[in-house]
Parts: structure tokens; sequence; C-alpha cells
């Protein structure tokens, strides 16, 4: 199977005379003598891609790739590596380069041997030629995605080959224009379908090109969103494998952000639980709770920006006490800042209402701990900027908590009377 997209290695000592061979039959299946000394004053270089016969003179070896690759633009071959890194657009700057670059000498001996060929050996040697040129040329990004997704859809593919097609496409779906493509290429529904595989690396590695694929892609989103995928990626949160959670959230978070319909599915497919079930189960795993408290942070202030005064789906009691909890049980400042910033949002989308602060308590015993261990780290110069950032946040926080239980009362007053 092919793999993913990579600049092709040749090895130079060994086909820069058969490269130069191929342009001589090629391009000049009479090549004169004429010819030959030009190729020898100068070292000139031939322009292949346009006029064969017209020679070029006075350009530099990167003006001639330049031209060749601003000719060559488009062709879709990818691009072409030889073992001293160098790389070339296509086939044909390769030519112009092997050509330039060659010993006069001997390419005048070889442009003589050619001339004295009879044309059945010269037929021979062009078609020789043309085979190892065919064996040169890189699939374009279209191709070897479609390849991909054929060994995805071929259900007696072995499951190493399925991983090895999921990893190229996890390369291939960076550029927008493949994401876009994608769906066109029937490639969406066999990346959501084993998203249900038996094997955790097939789920994961799914999602993992899922997420990548609808990053910042509207498009995209949508597509995937309007197969029903999302459904899927909340039941592989409850695994109990941190890497498949990891990358379910990952695709999650991609689906869903600047996406009001992908928050409103997430709703409905009770993503919250999913999002809580996480936070209790994976005290030891900070990277997933850093994860989970980011996007809660994030779905609550795009609840706040779209006009959304009050967000019941985020106020359970349980996940709030979780994320609270996160500010002063949790040694990790990146963490406690995270918690702090999904704090903030929460507290702006709850009610004046009493018992919905009560939601909150123990935030200001956990404000109070965090305060403490920021005066701590500010005595340590590595970490001081860092921990005044945090302070200021924190105080942020607590005003807003303030502000919200002041409210409270007057609201509570009000009834009284």
């Amino acid at each position: 199977m092919a793999g993913a997209k990579q600049p092709r290695r040749c090895r130079f000592p060994t086909l820069l005379a058969t490269i130069s061979a191929a342009a001589l039959l090629l391009f000049f299946p009479r090549f004169s003598p004429t010819e030959a000394a030009a190729v020898e004053k100068g070292r000139n270089r031939s322009s292949l891609l346009g006029e064969p016969r017209q020679w070029a003179t006075g350009k530099d070896e990167a003006q001639i790739l330049a031209e060749a690759e601003a000719r060559a633009g488009g062709g879709g071959e990818g691009s072409l590596t030889g073992d001293d890194g160098r790389e070339f657009a296509s086939l044909d700057s390769m030519l112009q380069w092997a050509i330039g670059n060659s010993d006069p000498d001997k390419l005048r001996e070889k442009a003589a041997e050619l001339e004295r060929l009879s044309a059945e050996e010269l037929l021979k040697k062009q078609m020789e030629i043309k085979e190892l040129m065919e064996k040169l040329k890189v699939p374009s990004d279209a191709e070897l995605m479609k390849v991909a997704i054929a060994d995805l859809n071929n259900s007696s593919v072995l499951l190493e080959d399925r991983h090895r097609a999921l990893q190229e496409l996890l390369v291939l779906v960076e550029p927008i224009d493949n994401a876009n493509d994608l769906d066109k290429l029937g490639g969406l529904l066999p990346l959501i379908w084993e998203l249900s595989n038996a094997d955790e690396g097939i789920r994961t590695t799914s999602a993992w090109v899922l997420g990548k694929a609808s990053q910042n892609n509207f498009l995209v989103q949508n597509q995937i969103l309007g197969y029903g995928a999302l459904e899927r990626l909340v039941k592989m949160g409850y695994s109990s494998s941190a890497p498949e959670v990891a990358k379910a959230l990952y695709a999650i978070s991609s689906l869903i952000r600047d996406n009001e319909h992908g928050q409103e599915l997430f709703l409905s497919e009770n993503g919250y639980a999913m999002l809580q079930h996480i936070l209790s189960t994976t005290r030891t795993n900070v990277r997933l709770q850093k994860k989970v408290v980011s996007l809660l942070a994030y779905i609550a202030d795009f609840q706040l920006n779209t006009g959304r005064s009050q967000a019941p789906s985020l106020s359970n009691h349980l996940f709030i006490k979780s994320v609270v909890e996160m500010i002063s049980s949790v040694p990790d400042l990146d963490l406690q800042e995270k918690a702090l910033l999904a704090v903030r949002s929460l507290l702006q989308l709850t009610s004046a209402d009493a018992t919905d602060l009560q939601k909150f308590s123990g935030l200001d015993d956990s404000l109070n701990t965090l305060r403490v261990q920021l005066d701590e780290l500010t005595s340590h110069e590595e970490q001081r900027e860092y921990a005044l950032d945090v302070e200021i946040l924190r105080r942020e926080v607590h005003i807003v908590f303030q502000q919200k239980i002041n409210q409270a009362s007057v609201v509570a007053a009000s009834h009284g009377n």
C-alpha cells in the first residue's frame, strides 16, 4: 500500500547518468555534436519544460529550478528528494538539474553513443528510460487518500494495513483542501465506522483523523456531525483507555468549536455527563483533566457570547464541585488556571438564586488555599510571573463570586418583603 506522501529519495550517484541519458533520449533523440559542444561550453542548462531545443545561458541552478517549478506547478506529482536533501518539484526539474550537473565530457560521449544506435536499439533504450521515469513518479495526495480509503472499506485488509491507512490519512488531511475533499472521496463514513472498531488503536486514530480534518473547518464539522459521529465519540469518552479518551475529547472539541449546532448536539448526546464521568474517574490523570476543564470553559464562554444567561446542563452540583476542587487540591498551576477560567465562566452563567450558588460551595476555601500557594510560588523567580498572572485571575473569580452572593442577598431580601 502506498505510504503517506513524502519526498521520494533518489540515489544521485547512480541515477545521474541514467537521468541525463533520459533527457537526451526523451527530448533529444538525435543529439547532434554541435549541441553536445554547447553543453560543454559554459556548462549551459537546457530548457526542457517548454522549448526543448533552446538552451538557456547565464542561469544558475537556483534560477533554473525556480523556473522549472513555476512551469511544473499544479502537476500534482509531489516532490523528489536526493540523498543530499535536494528537493525537486517534478521529474522535469530533476532532469534540468541532472543535465546541468553532468560531466560535459561524459555527456558528450553519451550523445555520441546514442548517435551510433540503430532505430530499434534507440527505441528499446527509450522504453527502458520511460519505465524508469514511471517508477519515479510520486502519486498525488488525492490518489494516496483514495488508496487509504479503499483499504478502510476493504474488510479483508489486515489490521496492520488498516492502521497504516489511518496513519496516512492523519498526515494527508492536514491541508484544508485535502480535508474538504475527504467526504467527496468517500472517506468520512469509513472513518466514523471505525470509531466502533473492536481495536482500540483503530478507534483512537480514527478519532484523531476526524479531529484534525474538522479543526477550524466549518464545512467538515457539519459533514461529520451530519453522519452522527458525535454519538460514537461521546461513547469513547467512557473508555478506560486514557489515549482513547484524549483523542475522543480532541475530536469533540474540534467538531463543536465555533459551531452552535455541534454544541446543541453535544448537549443532546448528554456529553456533559461524559465530561463529569472523566473528572470523577481520572483524578490522577492531569492531562485528561486539563482537556475536560478547557473544553468546559470554552463551552461556557460560547454560551455567554451567544447571549445565554443560564445553562442548566452545566449546573450539575457534582460536576461543579469537581472543578472547584481542582483549584486547590491539584498541585499543577496550569490545571489550576484552567479550572479558574472554567469556574469564572460557570459563575456568570449561574443565576442569582441562592440555591444555584450553593453548587459552588467550597469555592471560597479553594480560592483562599490557592492564594497561599501562589504567595509561596512568587518567591521562586522562575515561577513568579506566571504565579502573579494566576493570582490576578484568582482575584477576578473571587470578585465575580462575591457579586453573585450579593445579588442573591438582594433577591432574597426582596422576596422577604
